[in-house]
């Protein structure tokens, strides 16, 4: 193994996205989800997401420039999806549907693999609920 590559397996790597109106995140993430977050006030429009562990996502806003992933940014594993998904949606979390890989009318994906739900951050970015036993 290279010095280069050493350099980098041994670095704290963190994973970020962005949004659209910080403040607007910042509610849903805390209101709804019930995730602790904090602001980074020297750099402005930035604020971590505190997960489990030592665990951070850096949100930074992007304000008109911001473009939704098209992909699932970030993964909640959970013991029940449909405990989570009844949760959830009674905080009132919209859960999408999709025709492939198909969900049902909760929103969760039945179709093989783990039962999974997605649902959107207010700026769009998908999340999701993942059953890990």
């Amino acid at each position: 193994m290279t010095q280069t590559t050493r350099l980098l397996s041994d670095s704290p790597a963190f994973s970020g996205f962005s949004v659209d109106d910080l403040d607007a995140a910042r509610t849903f993430y805390e209101e709804v989800l019930g995730l602790r977050t904090s602001a980074e006030p020297a750099m402005g429009g930035i604020m971590h997401l505190h997960l489990g562990g030592d665990r951070d996502v850096l949100v930074y806003a992007k304000g008109d420039g911001h473009a939704p992933a098209t992909y699932t940014v970030l993964n909640f594993p959970v013991a029940d999806v449909d405990a989570a998904v009844a949760e959830l949606a009674g905080r009132g979390v919209q859960f999408l549907h999709y025709d492939e890989p198909p969900t049902d009318e909760t929103g969760v994906m039945r179709a093989g693999g783990p039962l999974i739900a997605w649902f959107a951050d207010p700026a769009g970015n998908v999340f999701s609920v993942i059953e890990q036993s």
